[in-house]
């Protein structure tokens, strides 16, 4: 399933990496347990963003009938700002739309400025605010969505 070159589904072996990219990357990280078990689920697909035989960068999207979630999107500190975020989106855009999803939505730190640019790139706007939804430190949340995907 080759979406967008360097992106493809996660599996087993990426397990490792994917876990220092999600400590690297969330205060309060997934544990690998968490990560596993994702794999198995008839709801979650995740995607790797994969250069050189390393993973840069992860994301995960849960489907619920004609609704997405994007639950992850982590990239590895140092290649920030490459337009790596942004392949990974569109790998679950694309995956989301060949499944007949509709809408799509997500939470995001209220001041993760260069996520929220990215989601409004796609078309997400800011519809309800979860206070003090975040902690280390404690943040509110902004839940976007995109309703034509």
């Amino acid at each position: 399933m080759g979406l967008i070159h360097s992106v493809r589904p996660m599996t087993e072996r990426d397990i490792g990496e994917v876990v220092r990219l999600e400590k690297l990357s969330f205060s309060e990280s997934w544990p690998e347990s968490m990560i596993r078990s994702g794999l198995d689920s008839r709801l979650d697909t995740y995607f790797v963003y994969e250069a050189h035989g390393q993973i840069l960068g992860y994301s995960v999207i849960r489907l619920l009938g004609d609704e997405g979630e994007i639950q992850r999107i982590a990239v590895a500190p140092r290649f920030r700002r490459l337009g790596i975020a942004r392949k990974l989106m569109e790998a679950m855009v694309t995956f989301s739309r060949l499944r007949g999803v509709r809408a799509i939505t997500l939470e995001v730190r209220e001041s993760n400025e260069g996520a929220r640019k990215l989601y409004d790139s796609y078309g997400f706007k800011k519809e309800a605010l979860r206070r003090r939804y975040y902690r280390n430190p404690t943040e509110d949340a902004i839940i976007m969505w995109n309703r034509q995907i």
